[in-house]
């Protein structure tokens, strides 16, 4: 297996693809369509490397590659399997692959934001695979999440990985536009990953984000559609001293200048990525009346 796994890698370095959707470079690609293929149980370790492969599955092997070359497939889509913060979840194109940088803010508990303790209620909105949501309720045993969309194919995906990690009793998927289904609720902490990519940006994507719900991507002619709804209306849905955090990517400067009387924390992550700002209840209030 180990020469596939190098054969594998050279092709997809050839093909010049583009990484980032839950797999950084030829080889994590290589090894998980491999995996994948052979129906592993983990990714490859040095044991496994020295198993022979049959002629049907290297077929298996080269039919996903193909695929991950000649479509721009990203390979989450591929095998309908990736990881966020530690939790194995089901995705596939009706969803945008996790790769949230949020995923360690929540291994943390939002600290030092928040006490953990105290959080009893969440909202993810724009859940989508349902990652965050699922990640919330792993680390808040005590809460209670809410998890939104606008898409009811996304919320197909969103409840199969609820039941998978059997939280159906205390993470609820909802459709709704934005808060629009959710009356008189308040929450400790809302989190999003909105859309907020502007069209000219999503004219310049590479052809892997094609194959990724245009509505979990694009937000209105400058990317902040979506952020100026959350921004607008989120106070009215948080408990006093509750967070408000929302990723927003490379829009960050757009935000900033849109948004001057906000007093955003912007956090930084030791695992990488950025473009994600803070509020509290208060800050929205009065940054909002300034």
């Amino acid at each position: 297996m180990a020469r596939l796994l190098q054969r594998v890698t050279r092709r997809l370095q050839r093909a010049k693809l583009h990484y980032g959707h839950g797999t950084e470079r030829a080889l994590d690609d290589a090894a998980a369509l491999i995996w994948h293929a052979l129906r592993l149980p983990q990714l490859p370790a040095a044991p496994v490397l020295r198993r022979a492969v049959s002629a049907r599955q290297q077929a298996a092997v080269a039919s996903l590659v193909e695929r991950r070359i000649r479509e721009r497939v990203p390979v989450v889509y591929l095998t309908h399997r990736c990881w966020f913060a530690g939790l194995e979840l089901y995705v596939d194109e009706r969803v945008l692959i996790p790769r949230s940088p949020l995923a360690e803010l929540i291994e943390l508990g939002f600290a030092p934001w928040i006490e953990a303790g105290r959080v009893r209620r969440v909202l993810d909105m724009g859940t989508g695979s349902g990652c965050i949501a699922i990640a919330c309720a792993r680390v808040f045993p005590r809460a209670r999440v809410d998890a939104l969309d606008i898409s009811a194919d996304a919320l197909e995906v969103a409840r199969r990985n609820i039941r998978r990690h059997r939280l159906g009793g205390r993470v609820r998927a909802l459709q709704s536009d934005h808060f629009g289904a959710l009356g008189g609720e308040s929450y400790d902490i809302i989190v999003s990953n909105p859309p907020y990519v502007g069209q000219r940006e999503m004219a310049a994507l590479p052809p892997e984000y094609r194959h990724e719900p245009v509505g979990a991507l694009a937000a209105g002619s400058d990317g902040l559609a979506s952020v100026r709804v959350i921004l607008r209306q989120a106070a009215r849905f948080l408990r006093p001293s509750g967070l408000l955090v929302v990723e927003v990517g490379d829009a960050e400067r757009r935000v900033r200048r849109s948004f001057p009387r906000l007093p955003f924390t912007w956090l930084e992550f030791a695992r990488g990525g950025g473009g994600v700002f803070l509020l509290t209840r208060e800050q929205l209030s009065e940054g909002q009346q300034a």
